[in-house]
């Protein structure tokens, strides 16, 4: 795909690299990504893959903008408050890029829509912040074969990574099933450091960019930890579960189902170092 004069001024940074180039260029102008969810994570990544100059993006969400939103979910403004998410997105990303195109889907990521919207696009970013619709995402991006570009924050802690096919692990192999109700904290209680879903949502938008130009290493096979109170930074290995009942071999789940009809009761794998610790970070439903 071509870039015209406007676009080549608009880009002449990302074309002076070697990494990246026109034929870099091309391909982010012609790649379609969605977003599940526009909060934290989404605000961030949404901005960054706008600015990058990637064609289409689909911005799933169903939900209003809140004052509280405000402290973290910097696409958003004042103004916004009470108005869908999903429209405000795709309004502030249009105006921050004119040569790109983005699609707002003002409805949640449910079952009787994620396998047909997964479909349309190479790359899906998962900015939720419920467990349902993670486990809802892995398994419609593994059904699909699209890469998932996976993030979750905790406090003052996030972790990232990409399930991709049969290429690696899957979410379900990291975490079979989910905690316990009683044990998952909201926002309100837990409460969340406002950079930290940006560090996190910037990781997931340069891995997306990296996925779709084709260059560096994709994070698949890995989880990686941060810590913003240290900032510290740990890679730990992930591996591809033997008895994960989505990718594993002898897979029970054959078609998308709700978190309850698919996480038996089941014992953490080990298939992390630290367990414990992707554990805590992964109580939170906070975006």
């Amino acid at each position: 795909m071509l870039l015209d004069i406007e676009e080549r001024q608009r880009y002449s940074r990302h074309l002076m690299l070697p990494e990246v180039g026109e034929s870099g260029q091309a391909k982010l102008k012609s790649a379609k990504v969605l977003l599940i969810g526009a909060g934290g994570l989404g605000s961030v990544s949404g901005l960054y893959l706008a600015s990058a100059g990637v064609g289409l993006l689909g911005i799933i969400d169903f939900d209003r903008v809140d004052v509280s939103n405000l402290q973290r979910q910097i696409l958003f403004r004042g103004t916004d408050v009470g108005k869908p998410k999903a429209l405000c997105a795709a309004k502030h990303l249009r105006e921050l890029n004119p040569y790109i195109t983005v699609t707002p889907y003002e409805e949640r990521f449910a079952i009787d829509n994620a396998r047909q919207l997964v479909l349309q696009f190479d790359v899906v970013i998962d900015g939720s912040d419920d467990f349902k619709t993670r486990y809802l995402a892995n398994d419609a991006c593994y059904f699909a074969n699209r890469p998932l570009v996976y993030g979750s924050i905790y406090r003052l802690e996030g972790q990232l990574s990409v399930f991709y096919g049969e290429r690696g692990p899957c979410y379900r192999c990291l975490f079979p099933s989910p905690p316990s109700r009683k044990t998952v904290p909201v926002c309100q209680d837990a409460g969340v450091l406002n950079v930290l879903p940006g560090l996190i949502g910037l990781m997931q938008a340069s891995i997306a960019i990296k996925l779709i130009v084709g260059i560096g290493e994709s994070m698949m096979g890995s989880l990686l930890v941060l810590d913003a109170l240290t900032m510290s930074l740990r890679k730990l290995s992930a591996v591809k579960s033997r008895r994960c009942a989505l990718c594993g071999d002898a897979p029970s789940i054959k078609e998308l189902c709700t978190v309850d009809d698919a996480c038996p009761s089941t014992k953490p794998l080990q298939s992390i170092t630290r367990t414990r610790l992707c554990e805590k970070i992964e109580r939170c439903r906070c975006s």
